[in-house]
């Protein structure tokens, strides 16, 4: 199916298993081997052998915290330690295990993640820790290979609690590269979500030129719905990915669609799109 090679593809497992589909880890990296897909990302610590069984990379890890993994994050102090923890025991199997990137998240706005009535920090304070925070994980990566990826969730759909994230802190993408600058580190970097972006930010060719240096991973899925990359979504991802390999990106683009039919033909034609 590949054929150009010039992005990097990667199948995100969760969206293939813990939905309706319900694809097991073979069946994962089976379709990424048929495909040319050189990696299966955001797999669990005990699947990571089976990935490294077929030959592949596992390009991304979550930071170990439990779900939902965004709530709780570097913004709030009450979790702080957990959430620390946690992430450096990850940066730990990730860098035994060769897996470069980890995922960090701003965490929700509210003072008591779970409890929206609780109040709201401001996006200072919330920058603020969370700058402390993944400078620390940067630091810690640093000496270990493995980056600390930030990721940039959209607050605006609250149809399905994988498709929009109300109450997320870092739903700004100005405001997350902001973070990401302050740390300064080259262990502190991006992760640029094109469906995340396209909801809240839109202008999403230019806003990968103008972060280009700070973009570690890439997610992909249609707009609206997190469905497929087809023609019932409006991103235009040749044009996307021809933005990455202009740029000079090297890194990975995962699949992370939710499938709305056979998730084989969604994923043969989201990979074809992206192979430019």
């Amino acid at each position: 199916m590949v054929k150009n090679g010039r992005i990097r593809q990667s199948l995100a497992y969760w969206c293939l298993n813990a939905t309706d589909w319900k694809w097991d880890i073979h069946q994962v990296c089976q379709t990424a081997c048929r495909l040319g897909c050189r990696s299966v990302e955001l797999v669990p610590p005990e699947l990571w052998p089976v990935v490294r069984e077929y030959g592949l990379e596992n390009a991304i890890a979550l930071n170990g915290m439990p779900d939902p993994v965004f709530a709780k994050g570097l913004n709030n102090p009450r979790y702080r330690d957990e959430v620390i923890s946690r992430t450096k025991q990850t940066i730990d199997q990730c860098a035994d295990s060769g897996i470069p990137n980890v995922i960090a998240f701003t965490g929700y706005k509210w003072l008591d993640a779970d409890d929206p009535s609780s109040g709201a920090m401001s996006l200072a304070e919330g920058a603020a820790h969370t700058v402390k925070g993944l400078r620390e994980l940067a630091d810690y990566g640093e000496a270990r290979g493995v980056t600390i990826c930030l990721e940039h969730l959209n607050t605006r759909d609250d149809s399905h609690p994988m498709k929009g994230h109300p109450g997320y802190q870092g739903d700004d993408l100005d405001y997350c590269a902001e973070i990401i600058r302050q740390v300064g580190s080259p262990r502190a970097k991006l992760l640029f979500d094109i469906y995340h972006v396209a909801i809240m930010n839109g202008d999403v060719i230019r806003r990968l030129r103008q972060y280009r240096d700070w973009i570690g991973h890439v997610h992909t899925a249609g707009v609206p719905g997190r469905g497929e990359l087809d023609d019932r979504q409006e991103v235009n991802y040749p044009g996307v990915m021809r933005t990455l390999v202009e740029i000079g990106y090297q890194g990975y683009v995962g699949q992370e669609f939710i499938p709305t039919r056979d998730p084989a033909e969604g994923l043969e034609q989201a990979v074809s799109l992206c192979d430019v």
